[in-house]
């Protein structure tokens, strides 16, 4: 069985603003079954260069809870924030 995992990277611009982000965004995934696999900080690159230093990894059952949970009104709500707290790409990878 495959999973789908939505992959954040960022750089924090704002830490309350994004401490309030993260105290909001874990509710938003419960109802597509998403969890989170690990957040992290960057310790050094072993090859190449990545321009942030955060990582976040949340694993769901399916692409279409990947999709269903960006698109849902409560995550949505949510990235006027994010946006505010830090520079973020998400990119959804299958496995």
């Amino acid at each position: 069985m495959s999973h789908a995992y939505v992959v954040g990277q960022m750089t924090v611009k704002n830490p309350e603003k994004w401490a309030q982000y993260r105290g909001q965004v874990l509710a938003t995934l419960t109802p597509w079954r998403g969890e989170l696999v690990f957040r992290g900080n960057q310790v050094k690159a072993l090859s190449g260069e990545c321009p942030h230093a955060d990582i976040v990894v949340i694993r769901f059952p399916s692409l279409a809870d990947a999709d269903g949970w960006h698109s849902s009104p409560a995550y949505q709500a949510l990235i006027a924030l994010r946006q505010e707290a830090a520079d973020v790409v998400l990119l959804t990878y299958e496995a």
